[in-house]
């Protein structure tokens, strides 16, 4: 017998369900697929050839074409097979159950199905409902109402009590999900509104009001900007007691350091500034942005006594 004998043997086309790839399995053999393949998987009509195959056009399912049929549960789109055991659930429990592919819409959880495949250990392709065995119904209402168990259910098999426990698995893992989302975009949009509020305030720097609010949100670009209108360079910021803060600051190539409360006036002022004649201690007059020029005053005029050393 030679190769045309073999050509004439062939089936000239047959229909088939396609997961993607360019290899079809059938009668044992198997073909490269040519030509342009669909956008979906899908049944189709393959011609063949002998070595080849080539997709023509979408077919009606044949479930007639799979073989090594099983029986089982659907868990999402999981093949649960009757032959399988309840226990504890693993981390990556889908790496146990395999894929089940093209699937009819619209199943119901806990759906006893059919399957097969066009080669041993080849991907399972649904095949139809498989008859029920009776508790079902009543597994899936106690999926409905949040059971951890259906121990109390009659003729409830292995396979049925692990596509239970599965469908539960999924779902409280699903809502762990949702609530991570719903918390990330929370999370999400508070960022994004202080970054508004921050950026409402830096624009309001240029007033003493605007850095007064942005003193409350961010006290060192609060202060950097105070003291700029001085001509001062903001070098740190330390916290202190009772809502005070440490300032060290650059005027003239010198550093100095004052103390202010959280609205920037000054508690003391570092430098001395004491009336001569009253006696009164003047720290309490100034804030940030007016401290530079007093200070600046007090070294032209050969009086500046500096108390705090940076």
């Amino acid at each position: 017998m030679g190769w045309r004998d073999l050509i004439t043997e062939e089936e000239q086309a047959i229909v088939a369900p396609w997961m993607g790839g360019r290899s079809l399995h059938s009668g044992g053999r198997t073909r490269t697929i040519k030509g342009d393949l669909p956008e979906e998987h899908d049944w189709y009509l393959f011609r063949l050839e002998p070595r080849a195959a080539s997709i023509t056009q979408a077919a009606m399912p044949a479930p007639e074409s799979l073989g090594w049929v099983q029986t089982g549960f659907l868990v999402g789109n999981r093949f649960v097979p009757d032959h399988a055991q309840a226990g504890q659930l693993e981390h990556q429990w889908t790496g146990r159950f395999k894929q089940v592919h093209l699937l009819e819409e619209g199943l119901e959880r806990f759906s006893r199905i059919e399957v097969g495949a066009l080669r041993q250990h080849g991907q399972l392709v649904y095949r139809g409902l498989a008859f029920p065995l009776g508790p079902e119904d009543d597994v899936l209402s106690a999926f409905l109402d949040r059971n951890t168990s259906v121990q109390n259910v009659k003729g409830v098999i292995p396979s049925l009590q692990a596509a239970f426990d599965l469908e539960c698995y999924e779902r409280d893992k699903a809502e762990e999900r949702r609530w991570e989302l719903q918390r990330l975009r929370a999370e999400e949009t508070a960022r994004r509104e202080r970054e508004e509020e921050r950026k409402r305030l830096v624009e309001s720097l240029g007033n003493g009001a605007g850095r007064r609010d942005m003193a409350r949100v961010d006290f060192h670009t609060a202060a950097a900007a105070a003291l700029a209108i001085g001509g001062a360079e903001l070098l740190d910021t330390r916290s202190a007691r009772r809502g005070e803060s440490v300032v060290r600051y650059r005027l003239d190539g010198r550093r100095y350091e004052c103390v202010c409360d959280s609205q920037m006036r000054i508690i003391d002022a570092g430098v001395c500034l004491t009336d001569e004649t009253t006696g009164e201690k003047g720290d309490t007059f100034f804030t940030l942005e007016s401290l530079p020029a007093v200070i600046r005053q007090a070294d032209r005029e050969g009086v500046l006594v500096v108390y705090r050393h940076a």
